[in-house]
């Protein structure tokens, strides 16, 4: 088996501790990437969360909304149904989502493929693959998403995928000590693949 990237995302809505959280994620090392993911949020909300972060992370953070912000601070941005097209211009990380095996095709660093599993934070969000039926038509560039827990993370390796996406698994009943449990699990069952 090879290792894989983990890329977190953040939840929906704020969190108390939410950039020393994403401050402890980059700095432990397992996750590769996070995503802030924040649909409701304006600009201003959005720079004071990249303002919160040590500037030295923000070459680790994509932005799934406010791109005109990743050149300001360096981050990578990720393409949606609501931002569908890059700035002109832009130059750094790309990753887009994909709901399909054809969309994932197109121009990215990385593509989030899901959901792969049932969707931990979103009910009633279920799997639209099996796991056989993508196995040799993914490959390093994509990233499974939707349910992946650190169970899950062996299967999602053997079927192909570069890497994973955790949103519900790191965020759900949050804590900071609770975070650090989850961290050690992830470094432990990482370190095996």
């Amino acid at each position: 088996m090879r290792r894989i990237k983990i890329i977190v995302i953040t939840a929906d809505k704020p969190l108390e501790h939410e950039a020393e959280a994403i401050s402890r994620i980059l700095d432990s090392g397992v996750a590769h990437r996070v995503h802030i993911r924040k649909p409701a949020y304006s600009e201003p909300d959005t720079r004071a969360l990249l303002d919160s972060i040590p500037s030295r992370l923000w070459p680790k953070l994509s932005l799934h909304d406010h791109h005109a912000l990743a050149s300001e601070y360096g981050t990578g941005i990720h393409l949606n149904s609501r931002n569908p097209e890059a700035p002109a211009g832009f130059v750094g990380t790309v990753s887009r989502s994909c709901h399909s095996l054809e969309e994932s095709r197109g121009a990215a660093d990385y593509i989030f493929i899901s959901p792969v599993f049932d969707s931990i934070s979103k009910a009633g969000y279920t799997a639209a693959f099996s796991l056989d039926e993508l196995r040799g038509k993914v490959d390093s560039r994509c990233i499974a998403l939707g349910g992946v827990e650190p169970c899950r993370l062996s299967q999602v390796a053997d079927a192909g995928f570069g890497g994973a996406a955790l949103l519900g698994y790191i965020w759900r009943d949050f804590s900071l000590s609770e975070l650090d449990n989850r961290i050690n699990t992830l470094k432990t069952i990482c370190s095996s693949l």
